[in-house]
């Protein structure tokens, strides 16, 4: 599935981030009756990523997949905060507008994190977390982000923009990166829009907004599936949540994009949460 025919299927929530009026574009996919699973991206991703993912998972589950507030097909505007704090604010929302009862998150990147503070304050309605390559505690920015949320980013050519991300795709894959998904992997931020709004959700990595967190009110199931040769978030991170929430660490061979270059061991490993884990 390209990214074109991905956006086409994809409906919008209104939502609000501290007053703001902005809208947030998911996909949902309603082949099962097991728990609700909502997928999180990070950055510089949108809900794309999960395209070979989320569509297995749906067939036994109801699955959300949306774009963060800044990214993919949601408000890319500027004039509001696209942090983790923000972006748990839409997650609240979707989740409250879209599901009932408890939901299962997984989430990679930045996404773990917005995955980790909604948990943190609504731990009733998350019945497990699947973590890849997830922020958490103090690990992060990281170089790359931190330089694209430079001032003088918002204003650079979007062919520069297309090169710098897209280079990180083409690089960044454990094995060949295919031209289908780098293509949709940039296209969202290549216009004056898109590049102000990667800069300004770029320099909304908060350090903070992680570490502020009470790690001991997260009370769920927890599942990390993670790149192991990953340097943008390493594997010691994983294995320090599980340490304190529990759960289990599954290793898998890949760098930072374990959800588009492991796909089917993921949706493997994530099905057997989902059934011998959570039941």
């Amino acid at each position: 599935m390209d990214h074109e025919q991905w956006s086409a299927g994809q409906d919008e929530l209104a939502v609000t981030v501290d007053g703001h009026d902005l809208t947030a574009a998911y996909r949902e996919f309603e082949g099962g009756s097991g728990p609700p699973v909502v997928f999180v991206h990070g950055i510089p991703t949108w809900s794309y990523l999960w395209r070979d993912i989320a569509p297995e998972i749906g067939s036994d589950h109801h699955v959300i997949v949306p774009d963060l507030v800044g990214y993919g097909n949601s408000s890319m505007h500027d004039g509001f905060d696209r942090s983790i704090r923000a972006q748990e604010q839409v997650l609240e929302q979707l989740i409250d507008e879209l599901t009932a009862g408890e939901v299962v998150l997984a989430a990679h990147d930045i996404g773990g994190g917005v995955a980790l503070r909604y948990t943190a304050h609504n731990s009733d309605r998350v019945a497990g977390l699947v973590m890849s390559n997830a922020v958490c505690y103090d690990s992060w920015p990281v170089e790359f982000i931190s330089d694209l949320g430079l001032p003088e980013t918002g204003h650079a050519p979007v062919e520069q923009i297309e090169k710098q991300v897209g280079g990180a795709f083409e690089a960044g894959v454990y094995d060949e990166a295919d031209d289908e998904f780098v293509e949709g992997m940039v296209a969202p931020w290549l216009s004056e829009e898109g590049v102000t709004s990667l800069s300004r959700c770029a320099v909304s990595t908060n350090t903070n907004h992680t570490t502020e967190l009470d790690y001991d009110s997260i009370d769920t199931e927890l599942l990390c599936l993670w790149g192991g040769e990953d340097t943008f978030q390493p594997i010691e991170y994983g294995e320090r949540l599980v340490d304190d929430l529990g759960g289990e660490m599954v290793e898998l061979a890949a760098y930072h994009w374990l959800p588009y270059d492991r796909s089917e061991e993921y949706v493997e490993q994530f099905q057997q949460f989902l059934t011998e884990t959570l039941g």
